[in-house]
């Protein structure tokens, strides 16, 4: 699994603690860890909650990534900016109950973490949790047990009304606000990562029109 992390702003300067304890966490499980950014609070490219909504969908529809990491302040933001495009499920995920019960029901490929809320003594220790119940079973597998069926049943709709409440993502960043997009994508290391990732060439093609 390729696994995106991305920082909006205003915790930007946790990046790299972010970062270091994902990958303590997956890599011995075999997945991936690409850093999208923000990697400190000074960097060119400022990223709202808003634009880190559009980065998700991108990389995920793109299959340019198979999951994403975010958060903002409280990750309300961040959650509402990502579920507001097709082919995105994000969950708020503030501790390892919650990280294991959205990954086993809901069977979402992001996740939102409030970077500010309660993050004192030990947050890197509730991330490294978070994490680690986040990917320790394959996802969708349904909790309590004796509710997979229906809970797999549900995630199915969801899916199929998903795909029928929302336009293919390339007719969706045509019509936003260019700068705007355009911003979302202009990290310092979107190009490097993103096309060498990327498997849909529709999206591909939209990224490069937008970037110039």
């Amino acid at each position: 699994m390729r696994i995106a992390l991305i920082n909006e702003n205003s915790q930007a300067a946790k990046n790299e603690m972010i970062c270091s304890t994902l990958e303590k966490v997956v890599k011995p499980m075999g997945h991936e860890v690409r850093n999208y950014g923000m990697y400190s609070a000074d960097d060119a490219c400022q990223l709202t909650y808003v634009q880190v909504g559009i980065l998700a969908a991108v990389l995920l529809n793109s299959g340019a990534a198979d999951y994403v990491i975010t958060g903002c302040g409280t990750g309300e933001g961040a959650m509402l900016a990502c579920n507001s495009f097709p082919g995105v499920i994000c969950g708020h995920v503030a501790n390892p109950l919650d990280a294991y019960t959205f990954a086993q029901i809901n069977d979402g490929n992001a996740i939102s973490i409030p970077f500010a809320l309660g993050f004192g003594w030990g947050g890197e220790l509730n991330l490294e949790y978070i994490f680690e119940k986040l990917f320790c079973e394959e996802s969708g597998q349904g909790y309590p047990k004796e509710r997979a069926v229906p809970e797999q049943r549900n995630k199915r709709i969801l899916d199929e009304v998903k795909a029928s409440a929302y336009r293919p993502l390339p007719e969706i960043l045509k019509d936003l606000d260019r700068d705007l997009v355009r911003g979302a994508l202009g990290g310092e290391k979107f190009r490097e990562l993103f096309f060498a990732d990327c498997k849909c060439e529709e999206i591909a093609a939209a990224v490069r029109e937008i970037l110039g």
